[in-house]
């Protein structure tokens, strides 16, 4: 099976990619692990083989949208702050 991607996936890649957001499964953001992605089967001497980096690069989530929505909560505060200044000058004058 031919990928469009024209880096083959691997451990790091992955991790960085899940760290970047791309997959779907977080925040972009640094994310420090005690043990990174593939390092126990590595220690065991059975480094991932590439069917399952596949595997594991396959069963992640599809990735979000890459420009997250922006919350209009302030719109709301300042048309309460703008309607609270008017009922104070009504009721001054």
């Amino acid at each position: 099976m031919a990928s469009s991607d024209p880096q083959p996936k691997t451990v790091d890649r992955l991790r960085a990619d899940i760290d970047r957001g791309l997959t779907g499964e977080k925040v972009p953001g640094s994310d420090p692990a005690a043990a990174p992605m593939g390092t126990d089967a590595e220690a065991g001497g059975a480094a991932p083989t590439r069917s399952e980096i596949d595997l594991e690069a396959r069963s992640r989530p599809a990735p979000a949208s890459p420009t997250p929505q922006r919350s209009r909560g302030w719109l709301w505060v300042a048309g309460v702050l703008v309607l609270l200044l008017l009922v104070v000058a009504v009721s001054a004058s």
